[in-house]
């Protein structure tokens, strides 16, 4: 932190102008009040910012966790938020010293879109009523509450709130467009705050009066009987926080150069700073995107700089609540739309919905799922649906190919001889895993192997293989036996090999008990076996280097042809084998 405190201070500072009226905002989202969005932007903050896993990230109220907390506290009232709240630090906590951290990198991309999309929208919604200057109606979902409050405001406009949120909302908008660097959210709240105190404007209803200060840190509010019951809203805050908080820190460190966050010690520092900010009446906190891009691009440095941005509001709070309270509800409205307008890169949604179509689905999926049950839900089921999308395309990868086995061949043949041996065996080779996503189409296509003696699996470039897949193979198998076509293996990985015996598949694969590392010797073996049956001359160097192979007892055919006919040989290319 002593590198550049200048610079420090100075991005601090931009940050903290920045982030009073969306703590505000935020704060008074959540149904806990203006002061209790500042409490959190300074404990939270702080004690993020001191034992937290990213240089630059900034924490605080988010938009996206004020979504979780709204039917929290119609359902549990403020003591319930705060209660979920601690239990969520403890949460994470058990979450970083588990190492859990690492796992965000395996959330989807169309996910995270999706999911921000949805929390924009939701955001949006929440401002309905206060932006429209009507009590906000009662209901736990927001689509139903944003249209009783356009019903509320039809009966009685009040078009006061309408021009001080639309006035705010737009220049926030049109003036980051032009000068980015300037900090327009607090321009446009102090400018309609001047107008409303200093025009007198009917409809204008403001914060409210706020505490000179953090309250003293107090476990009041814990209702130890109702533990068991806010488990569940705890596990939603801690998820959202975890993913919220990694993804900020993913996108701070791209857009620096050097700067690596510790994903476990941020979920460690976000446990500290939840278990802390309710104390001081604040509600649970993660890192805010928003803040943390606008303290990169002013060109912070180090930690010093978020503490930094903590300090400030400090201050606020304790020399400036009485003006802070004068601030319109419905400029504080104003916030938080452009703030969700600008969530929603337009850019990004459009090259994710015009990658593949699973990517379009999963984002729109899960952008419904946010906006319609909640985030926690949202991101299962995007998580799910991008997984079995993901299993799908794999499994479509897995292919059977027929190939020419005779320049694997040992020694010299005649045309003759290459022909009369293709007439009796098949070679395939399998690329790709065989799980139980495609497993099962390979039964169907070796069940329909023509008429043949022998049918050579080469399985080297199996990638994965599991119990399914196992068993899949073990079943075409001995669909072939019945048919009376031989089987032999070869090269079998190690993997591959556990699975083929766990299921007895490995019994099948090697009737004359043993395997074949190459898949010369396993075509050597399956032409003795031709030899054998006198379907195919035998040639001396041939009779002298291969031994002739028993008759399969279970063929249930004659002692000429039919021993053989009835028996069933694969042979699978091994990884050292050049063919």
């Amino acid at each position: 932190m002593g590198r550049n405190p200048r610079r420090d201070l100075l991005a601090g500072l931009t940050v903290a102008i920045v982030a009073l009226p969306l703590a505000l905002g935020f704060g008074v989202s959540s149904g806990l009040g203006a002061e209790a969005g500042l409490a959190t932007a300074v404990v939270a903050g702080a004690l993020a910012a001191l034992f937290g896993g990213s240089n630059l990230q900034v924490s605080g109220p988010t938009g996206a966790m004020t979504v979780v907390l709204v039917p929290i506290v119609a359902q549990y009232g403020p003591g319930g938020v705060l209660t979920v709240g601690m239990m969520a630090g403890v949460l994470l906590i058990a979450l970083a010293l588990l190492r859990a951290g690492q796992y965000m990198r395996y959330v989807p991309a169309p996910v995270v879109e999706g999911f921000t999309l949805g929390i924009a929208c939701v955001i949006g919604l929440q401002q309905v009523p206060a932006a429209l200057g009507v009590a906000e109606p009662e209901g736990e979902k927001v689509l139903l509450v944003a249209w009783r409050a356009v019903e509320e405001f039809v009966k009685a406009p009040n078009w006061t709130a309408v021009a001080l949120a639309t006035g705010v909302a737009a220049v926030m908008l049109l003036g980051a467009r032009l000068r980015p660097a300037i900090p327009f959210s607090v321009v446009a709240v102090i400018a309609a705050t001047l107008a409303a105190q200093l025009l007198g404007l009917d409809g204008a209803v403001p914060i409210g009066d706020l505490p000179s200060g953090l309250p003293a840190p107090s476990l009041d509010f814990l209702d130890m009987s109702a533990l068991g019951s806010l488990l569940a809203p705890a596990v939603a805050v801690a998820a959202l926080a975890a993913l919220e908080s990694l993804l900020s820190a993913t996108v701070a460190d791209g857009m620096t150069v050097g700067q690596r966050h510790d994903p476990d010690r941020e979920l460690f520092g976000q446990g500290i700073a939840n278990l802390a900010a309710p104390l001081f009446g604040g509600v649970p906190a993660t890192a805010a995107i928003a803040r943390t891009a606008v303290n990169v691009r002013t060109g912070a440095c180090s930690r010093l700089a978020a503490l930094t941005h903590a300090a400030v509001l400090a201050v606020i709070v304790f020399a400036a609540a009485p003006l802070v309270s004068k601030i319109p509800l419905a400029a504080l409205a104003g916030v938080l739309l452009a703030t969700a307008i600008r969530m929603v890169e337009v850019g990004s949604l459009r090259a994710m919905a015009r990658a593949t179509r699973s990517d379009a689905v999963v984002l729109c999926l899960t952008a419904a799922a946010t906006l319609v049950l909640d985030l926690v839900y949202a991101v299962i089921i995007g998580l799910v649906v991008a997984g079995a999308l993901a299993l799908r395309a794999v499994a479509r990868q897995a292919r059977m190919d027929q190939v020419d086995f005779r320049p694997d061949l040992p020694g010299e043949h005649s045309d003759e001889e290459h022909e009369l041996l293709a007439e009796h065996i098949v070679a395939y080779r399998i690329d790709g895993p065989l799980f139980f996503a495609g497993a099962h189409r390979f039964l169907l296509e070796l069940s329909e192997v023509a008429d043949v003696r022998v049918v050579i699996l080469r399985m080297s470039r199996i990638t994965t293989m599991d119990a399914t897949g196992a068993l899949v193979l073990k079943d075409a198998v001995e669909k072939l036996n019945r048919r009376g076509i031989t089987v032999l293996a070869s090269g079998i990985r190690p993997g591959q090999r556990r699975a083929l015996d766990a299921v007895g598949a490995l019994d099948l694969l090697r009737p004359d008990g043993r395997d074949y590392a190459t898949t010369p010797e396993a075509i050597a073996a399956a032409r003795a076996r031709l030899q054998h049956a006198g379907l195919v001359p035998v040639r001396p160097a041939a009779a002298s280097t291969v031994p002739v192979p028993a008759a399969d007892p279970d063929a249930g055919a004659d002692a000429d042809a039919g021993a053989v006919g009835s028996a069933s040989a694969v042979a699978v290319e091994s990884e050292e084998a050049p063919r």
